[in-house]
């Protein structure tokens, strides 16, 4: 009697162990998440910046929560767009949309203080949408993260010339990260206002995709009032619905008089400049920094302007 009431016992000891294991095991199984079929796996992941380069505004978009925005104007002191990955091409004014592989979450934090921030309504918004006049609409989904790919400083405000109070070093060219699990499947669709589109497929080789509208003239070298980025800023919140000016803290207190921004008439030369065909030799030793970039662009078409509108983060209200 003994010996069966021992067996019993360790017969009963070895299900309950059976038990336990398979309770342990199925929770084990259930707590396993699976990957969501939005995000990339974990395993050789990639980062991918999209850069945005020129007089850009980015603004969510109305009609999706999770994509923004990139509007530009188009102008006659901006050359064309291009967009480039390992392969490029020039693109008339219009709209389009950036394919993105997989991705992380989009971007919840606070914004870095350094960009520049607007509202607008959404009248002037929609406007800016449908503007055929010409104008570059680039939709691109919520990136992970904003970065500054350049910064330079200026003032920018709603009078002019701008509060000494809003200078800083503003962000002038604007990287959007996203953490991707393959690089292909990055393409480009649109729309242009005249003409078509065939739809491109972007060879991502190198972890960088460029939106770029670069001036369409050289640095003058006699100029010290940065003419070319307050016409840019002018043309970028006009083109906006918006009223804000820019400055730049270094120039000229002569150049406020001939600013772009509030002047009908612009001036070829910086006021105490000679008219004439010759210059001093302190004025050509001047210029040798834009002789050697147009050296550099017709050899390596590399920029040839320093472009420094700063990129405007839009709210809408209202």
């Amino acid at each position: 009697m003994k010996v069966h009431s021992s067996f019993r016992k360790r017969a009963v000891f070895a299900g309950t162990l059976v038990a336990a294991f398979s309770i342990v095991s199925c929770q084990g199984t259930q707590s396993s998440p699976t990957p969501s079929a939005a995000e990339p796996k974990s395993a050789n992941l990639q980062k991918v910046f999209v850069v945005f380069e020129g007089p850009w505004a980015l603004v969510t978009d109305p009609k999706d929560p999770n994509t923004i925005l990139a509007l530009a104007p188009k102008t006659k002191h901006h050359r064309d767009l291009y967009v480039a990955a390992s392969n490029e091409s020039t693109l008339a004014g219009g709209t389009y949309e950036l394919s993105v592989p997989a991705h992380g979450a989009a971007a919840t934090s606070a914004l870095d203080a350094s960009f520049a921030q607007a509202k607008t309504s959404a009248a002037n918004l929609q406007h800016a949408i449908d503007d055929k006049t010409g104008r570059y609409v680039i939709r691109v989904p919520k990136p992970e993260a904003y970065f500054a790919e350049r910064r330079a400083r200026s003032r920018v405000g709603a009078t002019h010339p701008p509060d000494a109070s809003t200078e800083q070093d503003y962000v002038t060219a604007v990287s959007l990260l996203y953490t991707v699990g393959t690089l292909s499947g990055f393409s480009l669709a649109g729309s242009p206002d005249s003409g078509s589109f065939n739809p491109m497929l972007l060879q991502v080789e190198t972890p960088s995709i460029r939106f770029a509208i670069e001036p369409a003239q050289t640095d003058d070298p006699m100029d010290k009032c940065n003419t070319h980025s307050r016409e840019g800023f002018r043309d970028a919140v006009k083109y906006l619905g918006l009223t804000l000016y820019i400055d730049f803290p270094g120039d000229p207190a002569g150049c406020r008089k001939s600013d772009p921004q509030v002047s009908r008439l612009s001036k070829t030369h910086v006021e105490g400049m000679p008219r004439s065909g010759w210059y001093p030799l302190a004025m050509i030793d001047a210029a040798k920094p834009v002789i050697q970039r147009l050296a550099a662009t017709y050899l390596f078409h590399t920029a040839v302007s320093d472009c420094k509108v700063p990129i405007l983060m839009l709210t809408v209200s209202g």
